[in-house]
Order: structure tokens, then sequence, then C-alpha cells
């Protein structure tokens, strides 16, 4: 069965880029948002099995985004994965203090890294 991944980035451009990546994967990209708001209010309907989630999106925070979906979601934090064009170094303890599986740079991007990433938080 394909994993289901719902994607929060800002770019219309990466949303397709990852989309067309992943499902020529075999993942099944069950929804994408552009905004904080948008995530908020599709994510849990579209049942995700990995929430992918930008750390910059556009004038608002994937950071603040990640801690909305604990507090406002019932989405299980170790399948959230925070995404960036920036480095994990760069970024530093906001990446340590997220509630989220893992960090991974947009250029790892990758099925078989994510399924390295949910198959060490199980």
């Amino acid at each position: 069965m394909a994993l289901r991944c719902f994607i929060v980035d800002d770019s219309p451009h990466f949303l397709a880029a990852a989309q067309t990546l992943l499902e020529r994967d075999g993942f099944a990209v069950v929804g994408v948002a552009g905004s904080s708001e948008e995530a908020l209010r599709r994510v849990e309907d579209a049942e995700p099995d990995v929430v992918l989630v930008d750390v910059d999106l556009g004038g608002e925070s994937g950071f603040d985004l990640v801690r909305r979906f604990e507090r406002e979601t019932s989405l299980d934090q170790s399948r959230v994965i925070l995404i960036s064009t920036y480095t994990e170094e760069d970024l530093g303890d906001l990446v340590q203090s997220a509630p989220a599986a893992a960090f991974l740079s947009k250029s790892s991007l990758s099925a078989g890294a994510i399924r390295g990433i949910l198959d060490r938080n199980p």
C-alpha cells in the first residue's frame, strides 16, 4: 500500500515537483497546502501517513505550524517531517526543539529518505 503524504509549502513550483517525485516513487500525495491555515483546515481530513512541512512558509513559520499541529490536531508528531532549502546546521536549536520526527533537506527529499525516517520512528 502506498504511503499517504501531505505537503505544506508556499512554493507552487516545489509542491508540484515534490508531488511528481514522490508519486513516481509510489507515494500517494493526498493533499497540499500553501499556508498554515490551509494546512490546519485540510490535513486531518486527508488522513496522511506523513506530513512534510517547509520551515519557511513565506511570512509564516513552519516551526509554529508543527506546534499548532501538536496542539490543535490529532496528528502523530512522529509522522511530521520538517523540510527546507537550509541545512539542519543552519537551523540549529529550532529543529531540535520542534515537535517533529526529523528534518530533511529539500535537496535530499526522496521516498527512500522519508521511509528511512518513518522506520526510525515507528
